[in-house]
Formats: C-alpha cells, structure tokens, sequence
C-alpha cells in the first residue's frame, strides 16, 4: 500500500515537473516532494554551478545549507555528481567523504544522495534524517525516479526558455522593423507632401502656383455654392514689370514680383486662395466678403500703405468678378469675366492717362 501510495505521489509530481516554466517552480516542487517520497526529516535540491554545488533550495526541519556554494570536491552532492551515481549513508560522521565542520551545526546524521541524470549530471537530490538511519532500496528508488523526472523538466525549462528568449529577440525585431517601417512611410509621406506642396507653390512669391489654384480654388468654389454664398475672384496684373526687367535687371523685377505678393498676403486671409499664375498675373479667390468695392478700396490702400512705408513704386491693374449661386457656374468662367474686366481697366487707366 505505501509503494502505491509513493508511485501514485510520484506520478503526479512528474505530472507537475512538467509543466514547470523555470527553475523556481522546479524547486518548488522537488524540495516537497524529495522530502515526502523519502519520509526523511529534510530534503535539499543542488545544482551544478561550474565546479561548485549550488544548495538551491530545502525544505526541513531546521535550516541547512540552502543558497550556499561549496566546492565539488568538498561536498557529497559533488561527490555523487563527479560519480554519476547514488550513495546512501547511515552515519554521516564515519564517511571520509562528509565534510564534517558543515554538517555539525545541522540536524542531519544519515544521508542519501542521488544524481540528477547519470550522464553530465546536472545537480543531486540528497535526503536527511536526524537520527541513524539506512535508506532503502525503494527509497532510493523513488527519489532517483524523481531526479530522473527533473532532468526533463531542467531540459523542458531550458527549451521553454530558449523559445522565449527567441521570441522575444523575434518579437523585438518585428517591432524595430515595424518602427522603420512607419518611420519610412512618415519620411515618405512628408516628402511626398513636400514635393506636392512644391508642385503648387510658386517659388519666388510663396504664393500658389497656376496648378495650386486651380485645384484649390474649385474647392473652394464647390464649398460655397453647396453653402449658398458668393466667392469673388480679383485678377491683377502687376503694371510695369517688363519694364523694369529690360532697364534694372530681372533682379529688380523680381523684388516687384515679391512686393506685389507681400501686398496681398496684407489684405486677405490665410482661408483665401492666392496665386500666382505666372509672369506678372496674380489672381485671389475670397469668399464670406462684404462687397467688391470694399475687397479693392482695402488693397488700394495697403498699396498706399506699402509704397509709403518702403518708398517703392507697385502698380497693379484689377478686376474682379463674382460667382453666381447657379452650381453650373464655373472657375473658368470667373478667370475670363475677371481677366476681362482688369484688362478693360488697365485700358481706361491707360486712355486717362494719356488724356491728362
């Protein structure tokens, strides 16, 4: 009855050995057990730790020797592993191989040690008794078939280990790969916005280009007929450009280029759309504005305003014209009524002053 009841305990402590993570739980388990399979009064579990044996942990009835080193040649589990096999010990102080001085202070006087595998041990079981005492055959047996059943688990622990240690490595470079790869797609998304901002700025003004505005300015004009209100399109054309290029320099023609632009920015909002269309062109989409009188008396005077702050001439023609509540009213339509309308000034401007 007591060999079934020890087989039945010792099939479920392998059950339990193997489904040990680490070593904690493989102590755990062997130091209760060892001490139970042998009826003895402690237990300890020693592992290898290069030349010295590592007392991992106990379980008896007063302390032993539990996370203390020794040398392998000054201790009987080193013994037992130099040995690759069990040996039993009634009294403790008539073995030459004891090491008295360390067992002195502890309760022990019999003993038995057993291997944790034969080949390339790894660690020993020992089992202690407080007065004399010969460990049995079945005993020895028992805790043998339990240091059998640790190396699997020690095994089984290193693999679970090594797997872990792999995914993790694994699982870290997914995640650096992963964190390039949006880093990629960010530099890549920036530069595309880059070069799309580029493909609709004018260089020079910072101003939208001729493609900028007219997607833009669709936009925009969509968005106010869906919401019932008006947009006015201002077409200027800056005065005297060609002029100045052939007597200063296109340099100078440039910084009236500039000017031109700076004056605009002044007096509509960052929600208005504003180009250049190219050469001497500029045109400005606004909505939400009181009146086209209004919009050109405000950049009449910011032209006022420019020329006596920086003491340069600007000269611009304009003209505007207003969209119609009709959806089918387009930009191009808009473009030509305002084209129209600026050059119709510039020729009455032209004819007054040829008059005066």
């Amino acid at each position: 009855m007591a060999a079934d009841k020890h087989a039945l305990h010792l099939i479920r402590v392998v059950q339990e050995l193997s489904m040990a993570r680490d070593v904690d739980s493989v102590a755990e388990i062997v130091r209760h057990a060892a001490r139970e399979l042998s009826g003895a009064d402690g237990a300890t579990f020693v592992l290898r730790d290069g030349d010295r044996c590592f007392y991992r942990d106990e379980d008896a009835i007063s302390p032993l020797w539990k996370g203390q080193r020794f040398p392998m040649s000054a201790c009987i589990s080193g013994w037992v592993m130099l040995n690759r096999q069990a040996t039993v010990i009634p009294d403790i102080y008539q073995d030459e191989r004891i090491p008295h001085a360390a067992y002195r202070p502890t309760f022990v006087k019999s003993l038995v040690m057993v291997p944790i595998r034969t080949l390339e041990p790894i660690g020993a079981i020992g089992a202690y008794w407080a007065s004399g005492y010969r460990a049995t055959a079945e005993q020895v047996e028992l805790l043998q078939a339990l240091a059998d059943s640790i190396s699997i688990a020690m095994e089984n622990v290193q693999v679970y280990a090594e797997l872990e240690q792999r995914v993790e490595e694994r699982t870290a470079q997914l995640a650096e790969a992963n964190r390039r790869l949006h880093a990629e797609v960010r530099e890549r998304e920036r530069m595309a916005a880059e070069v799309r901002q580029l493909s609709l700025t004018d260089e020079l003004t910072g101003l939208h280009n001729r493609r900028g505005f007219l997607l833009l300015a669709e936009r925009e004009l969509e968005a106010a007929q869906r919401r019932r209100s008006r947009c006015l399109l201002l077409y200027a054309d800056l005065d005297y450009l060609k002029q100045t290029n052939d007597r200063h320099g296109h340099a100078a023609g440039d910084v009236m280029l500039i000017d031109a632009a700076q004056v605009l920015r002044s007096v509509f909002r960052s929600t208005d759309v504003l180009a250049r269309l190219g050469g001497d062109e500029f045109v400005v989409l606004t909505s939400d504005y009181v009146s086209s009188e209004e919009v050109l008396q405000r950049l009449a005077a910011a032209i006022k305003a420019f020329q006596r702050q920086t003491g340069r001439q600007l000269s611009i023609s304009l003209g505007v014209a207003e969209s119609s509540l009709s959806a089918g009213a387009g930009l191009d339509s808009l473009l030509t009524q305002a084209d129209a309308a600026m050059y119709a000034n510039k020729c009455a401007r032209r004819s007054l002053q040829v008059a005066s």
